[in-house]
């Protein structure tokens, strides 16, 4: 199988030089499962989940396909719907008022004669938090948008497809039913957060939810374990994940500092399922069979996921599924890569005499230490071509 290459402009490779490789490196396929609430989802297939819709935005990109489409917008999910995704992952924020927002950054920036004003959107009403950014309304002009960077560098918040702010009430209203929607509780990381705000929090948006999700899919993530314990405890309908970067960065919190961490948190709590950053998967390799092991579901988020080279690998891997920002290329790749699996799998289950032991060792991909060495070390080069 040949896989495309494709350009990921401002994506930076991890040092992959001492990765572990582990006692045993064969790794299994999953079989086709069945998908049910109440028990977490089993994913019949490998997921491919649009990044706040059709991607996020990084405006000092000089890749176009950054800023193409306006993230978190209603908009922007509909276009990911056109390519048979089988989510869009986007972020939640309560506004002073009680309602529930998309929105990722935690401060909305707009400018006022020159100077930057800043302020946070869960200390904003639902018409101020509304009043930034293009207006639904003809003829209205609604305040710049602007947006600062990790660095501190500040952009004004252009993209080629532009859309207003909306409320998650909105984009259940208004974005394709077969679109299953991944829902990030988001959280300030300098935070601490008593139990009563997260508990009012979390109820806003389970209002929502439940008098909305007609059927539709439905998962809930977050990096605040807390967050993320006390939605599992608030209601089981729903499966809940915790995101992690795996140690990738460093946090007060030692809960948020390693795959193992993510691991015990997701045992005690009851919870679902991983979302890890893809680069602390490639550097601990042998987690994703710990992370199986505890029947723990695993999908994973960064940069690197918007090659299809390093989205194959997590395939073989093990890895359930992928949040990518280049919805269509990805998607196109993993069809090129899944289908010719699943055309397979639906013979043998047409024979009723293939048992599930057969069934898993069919799917079982062997690779020596050096195969499975050259794979991991492959992606530091596929980011610099």
């Amino acid at each position: 199988m040949a896989l495309k290459a494709i350009h990921a402009s401002g994506v930076h490779a991890p040092n992959l030089d001492h990765i572990p490789i582990p006692d045993n490196p064969a790794f299994l396929l999953p079989p086709h499962l069945s998908s049910e609430r109440g028990e977490g989802y089993k994913w019949g297939k490998f997921i491919v989940a649009g990044h706040r819709g059709s991607g996020m935005n990084i405006l000092q990109s000089s890749d176009p396909r950054m800023k193409r489409w306006r993230e978190n917008s209603i908009k922007s999910f509909n276009n990911a719907a056109k390519f048979n995704l089988d989510f869009v992952e986007f972020d939640v924020q309560v506004t002073k008022d009680g309602c529930p927002v998309i929105f990722h950054d935690i401060h909305i920036l707009t400018q006022n004669e020159g100077t930057i004003i800043e302020r946070r959107v869960t200390e904003i009403t639902l018409a101020e938090f509304l009043s930034y950014g293009p207006q639904r309304e003809p003829g209205k002009v609604g305040k710049p948008l602007f947006r600062k960077t990790k660095d501190g560098s500040v952009f004004e918040w252009k993209v080629e497809n532009d859309d207003p702010l909306c409320t998650l009430e909105e984009v259940f209203e208004n974005v394709d039913e077969s679109l299953g929607f991944n829902i990030e509780l988001k959280f300030d990381d300098n935070k601490k957060y008593e139990e009563a705000e997260l508990r009012r929090i979390h109820q806003a948006v389970l209002k929502i939810v439940n008098e909305h999700d007609k059927g539709r899919l439905i998962i809930f993530s977050s990096f605040q374990p807390d967050a993320a314990q006390l939605m599992k405890k608030l209601q089981d309908t729903f499966p809940v994940f915790f995101l992690t970067n795996g140690g990738c960065e460093i946090y007060t919190d030692p809960r948020r500092n390693s795959l193992e961490e993510a691991i015990n948190l997701c045992l005690e709590a009851g919870l679902d399922g991983i979302v890890s950053q893809a680069k602390a998967i490639f550097r601990h390799p042998s987690m994703v069979g710990r992370i199986k092991d505890s029947r723990l579901s695993l999908l994973t988020y960064g940069q690197l996921n918007n090659l299809p080279e390093a989205v194959y690998i997590q395939h073989l891997m093990g890895v359930d599924g992928v949040i990518v920002d280049f919805v269509q290329e990805i998607k196109e790749a993993v069809s090129d890569f899944t289908e010719p699996l699943n055309e397979k799998e639906e013979k043998r289950e047409e024979n009723s005499s293939f048992d599930m032991e057969e069934k898993r060792e069919s799917f079982s991909v062997h690779f020596s230490d050096r195969e499975l060495s050259f794979l991991l070390k492959l992606i530091p080069g596929l980011l610099q071509n």
